[in-house]
């Protein structure tokens, strides 16, 4: 057992004002007797350049921080800059999790593995035919290699930038998954045959109101997923609900993400029904309907 009392973290990111990672963590903390401080820290426009993000990480290192969350938009820039990548981070090329060890940085993805345990608690027999997926940032990417370990057989890649939604289907042309991009204006035509939906852009977010789907484009024998949750139930959360569709909330991935992040800063293990529970009570003022999926 690891006999360290005291923990210092960060969170790194744009518009992570409304992130839970800070209470998750430090509630944890608590709960296992540790002195857990985790910092936010705002990137303005003009930090968010590699040469700044380089610096940050250096002093990040020199005045003692174990561990960093790092969010949008900077998850693929910090991958190039940690000295090392996790298995799950290095085919993807964006990291959310950065550990600290003897000076030495250490780049991970547990946005992979947080949504792959969502999906197998709170869409569990769900079919992966075919999914579209919406978003081919450093969200989209870790979305797209945790379904593709979940057994998915066919993707869609949605993206404005077809470039970069290319760039995302080249990392896992090694999975046998059937690939294809698409621009949303597409995506009527790549909806048509889908058996799921997953929402990994940022549209939905408190300051970025709105759906990023037409609701009347939804069906009732497609599954919805959004990772997007503040607020937790989104516009399209709502919609899909409201059009019988099986759904699965942004609570799941928030949750399993940040104790795998908790896990990865301390070596100690996480209660995760615990961390649930806090989830709960964090959003409740926000809720008007039952709890999200949860791992108990």
């Amino acid at each position: 057992m690891n006999e360290r009392r005291s923990y210092l973290a960060g969170l790194l990111g744009q518009g992570i004002g409304p992130s839970l990672s800070p209470e998750l963590h430090e509630r944890e903390g608590a709960r296992q007797g540790l002195r857990y401080t985790y910092k936010s820290v705002e990137l303005g426009d003009t930090q968010l350049d590699r040469a700044h993000l380089r610096a940050l990480l250096a002093h990040a290192v020199e005045l003692g921080f174990d561990g960093l969350n790092v969010t949008h938009p900077v998850k693929q820039v910090v991958a190039s800059l940690v000295d090392e990548l996790g298995p799950e981070a290095a085919p993807i090329g964006a990291v959310n999790t950065v550990v600290v060890d003897g000076g030495a940085t250490r780049g991970h993805n547990t946005d992979v593995t947080g949504f792959a345990a969502a999906v197998r608690d709170g869409l569990r027999g769900a079919a992966l035919e075919r999914v579209v997926l919406l978003g081919a940032g450093g969200a989209g990417s870790a979305v797209a290699h945790a379904l593709a370990g979940l057994g998915l057989a066919a993707l869609r890649v949605v993206d404005p930038d077809l470039a970069r939604a290319q760039r995302l289907v080249d990392t896992l042309d090694r999975r046998h998954v059937d690939l294809e991009t698409g621009t949303p204006d597409q995506l009527p035509r790549l909806l048509a045959g889908a058996s799921g939906l997953v929402n990994a852009t940022p549209i939905g977010m408190a300051a970025h109101p709105g759906s990023p789907v037409p609701g009347h484009h939804l069906r009732d024998d497609l599954w919805v997923a959004d990772i997007v949750y503040r607020p937790l139930l989104t516009d399209l959360v709502r919609e899909a609900t409201a059009r019988g569709c099986r759904v699965l909330t942004g609570a799941g991935m928030a949750v399993n993400q940040a104790a795998d992040s908790f896990e990865l800063i301390t070596g100690r293990p996480a209660s995760r029904s615990a961390m649930f529970h806090d989830f709960d009570q964090l959003v409740a003022g926000e809720l008007d309907d039952t709890p999200a999926q949860r791992r108990d």
